[in-house]
C-alpha cells in the first residue's frame, strides 16, 4: 500500500466501495433495457436497435482515449466522475421525452462518452491509494461490489417494472446517480497518490523515473497490442449476446420482457460477485493470463447453448455463464493493464486505448448481430458471436505472454533505469 494514514486508507477504501456499488447502475447507463424499451415501447426493430446502439458506442470509442490521457494528467479525478455521472443520467433521462432516432442516438451518445471515464478514474484511483502490492486485491473487491450493486440494481428494476412497466428504470437510475455523487465525494483527496494513480514512482521497485515514458509505448509494447485484439474479440462476441436474449424474451411476453432481462442481470451479477473475489485473491498466485484465457473460453460455449432451447429460465440459467467471463475479465482486466504499463506512467491512457479496442468491438457486435438476426435469425447471431470469441481464444493461447512476470517494474542498469521488462519484450 502507498505511504498514507492507515485511517485514511480504511476510510479511502469504504468510500470506493460504496462508489462502486453505486456507480455500477451508472457507469452502464440504460444497458441492456435500452433495447428492451425500444422494442417493446417504441416498438423498433432489431436492425434499427443494433444500429442507434453502435452509434452510441462510437461516441465511446472517440472518447475513450482521450479519457484516459485526462485521468493520467489531472488532480481532480473525483470531480470528473461527479461530472460524467451527472451527465449519464441526465442524458439518459431525457430519453422518454424525445424517443425518435436523432434524440436517442445523439443522448446516448453523449451518456457513453461521459461513461468511459469510469474505469480508468476508478482504477487510477485504486492504484493512487493503494499500490501495486495491494491492485490485484483492490480491483478484484472493486469488482465484487460492483457487480453486486448491478445485480441490486437489475432485482429493484425487474421487480418495479412489474408493477410499473420498463420506463421505471429510468427514475432507478437517477437515485443511483445521486447516491454515486456522495460516495465519490467520500474518497479522501489527500488519500490519492497521483503520480502512483497513472504508474509512477513505484517505491517497490525503487525506480528513479519521475517522468512519463513518451505516449508511443503504447505501440511499441507488443504484449499490450495482442491483449488490445483479444479484448476486441471479448467485447466482439460478448457485447450482443444479452441484448439478444432480452429481445428473445420480450417477444415471448412484451409485460415480462424487462422483468426477465432484470433476472438475466441478477443471475450473471450473483455469480460475478464470486469471481471478481477469486481474481482477486488468486490470480497473482496462479498467474493473470491463465484467468484471462478462462473468460474467452466461455464466451463460445455460452453462444451455443443459447441455441438449444427458447425457453425463458434456460436463457436465463445460460446467463450465469456471462457472470463467469464477465466477472473474470472485468477484474483482471486494469491487473493486465497495470502489469505492462508498470513505471511508463502510461497506465490509464493504456487503459483507454485498450478499452477504445472493444469498444470497437462492442460497436460492431450489436451491428453484427442485429444483421444475422433479421437474415438467418437468433440462433445464427449465437453460433456467429461464439466462433469469433474461439478466434480470442486461439490467439490468446498462442501470442499473449503471461504478464504478471512483466510486472517488475524498471531495472537498474549501470546508474540509469531500464525500460520496463514490458517494453522490453515488445522490441
Amino acid at each position: 500500500m502507498s505511504s498514507q494514514d492507515p485511517d485514511q486508507a480504511k476510510q479511502a477504501g469504504r468510500a470506493l466501495d460504496a462508489a462502486n456499488f453505486f456507480l455500477a447502475d451508472v457507469r452502464d447507463g440504460l444497458g441492456p433495457y435500452l433495447a428492451v424499451y425500444l422494442l417493446t415501447e417504441q416498438h423498433w426493430n432489431e436492425a434499427r436497435i443494433g444500429l442507434v446502439m453502435s452509434i452510441a458506442t462510437v461516441a465511446g470509442i472517440v472518447a475513450q482515449t482521450p479519457a484516459g490521457a485526462l485521468v493520467d494528467a489531472t488532480r481532480a479525478k473525483r470531480l470528473i466522475m461527479v461530472l460524467a455521472a451527472i451527465l449519464v443520467t441526465l442524458s439518459s433521462l431525457a430519453l422518454p421525452l424525445f424517443p425518435s432516432f436523432l434524440p436517442v442516438a445523439i443522448s446516448q451518445g453523449i451518456a457513453q462518452a461521459a461513461a468511459v471515464v469510469f474505469p480508468p478514474a476508478i482504477a487510477a484511483v485504486s492504484l493512487g491509494i493503494f499500490g501495486h502490492a495491494a491492485f490485484t486485491r483492490r480491483i478484484g473487491r472493486n469488482e465484487t461490489f460492483n457487480h453486486a450493486g448491478n445485480a441490486v440494481a437489475a432485482g429493484l428494476a425487474g421487480l418495479s417494472a412489474y408493477w410499473f412497466g420498463p420506463t421505471v428504470v429510468f427514475y432507478l437510475l437517477a437515485l443511483m446517480a445521486v447516491a454515486s455523487l456522495a460516495s465519490i465525494l467520500a474518497i479522501p483527496e489527500r488519500a490519492i497518490d497521483h503520480d502512483l494513480a497513472r504508474g509512477l514512482n513505484d517505491a517497490s521497485t525503487n525506480s528513479l523515473q519521475d517522468q512519463p515514458s513518451g505516449i508511443g509505448v503504447l505501440l511499441t509494447c507488443r504484449p499490450l497490442l495482442i491483449f488490445a485484439i483479444c479484448a476486441l474479440l471479448f467485447h466482439l462476441a460478448n457485447a450482443a449476446m444479452l441484448p439478444l436474449v432480452g429481445q428473445k424474451l420480450a417477444l415471448q411476453d412484451k409485460n415480462m420482457g424487462t422483468s426477465l432481462m432484470s433476472a438475466c442481470i441478477v443471475a450473471a451479477q450473483v455469480v460475478m460477485v464470486p469471481f471478481a473475489m477469486l481474481v482477486g485473491a488468486k490470480a497473482d498466485s496462479w498467474g493473470h493470463k491463465r484467468f484471462f484465457l478462462a473468460a474467452l473460453v466461455i464466451l463460445p460455449i455460452r453462444g451455443a447453448l443459447y441455441t438449444l432451447s427458447d425457453n425463458p429460465f434456460w436463457l436465463v440459467g445460460v446467463q450465469l455463464l456471462d457472470g463467469v467471463g464477465a466477472g473474470i475479465f472485468g477484474a483482471i482486466f486494469p491487473v493486465i493493464v497495470a502489469d505492462l504499463m508498470r513505471n511508463t506512467g502510461r497506465f490509464n491512457v493504456a487503459q483507454g486505448a485498450v478499452i477504445t479496442a472493444q469498444s470497437i468491438g462492442a460497436a460492431l457486435s450489436t451491428t453484427l448481430a442485429g444483421m444475422v438476426v433479421v437474415g438467418a435469425g437468433y440462433g445464427a447471431a449465437f453460433l456467429t458471436l461464439g466462433a469469433v470469441a474461439a478466434i480470442g481464444v486461439v490467439i490468446c493461447l498462442v501470442a499473449l505472454p503471461e504478464t504478471r512476470q512483466m510486472a517488475d517494474g524498471p531495472r537498474r542498469t549501470g546508474g540509469k533505469t531500464a525500460a520496463p521488462t514490458s517494453v522490453i519484450a515488445a522490441k
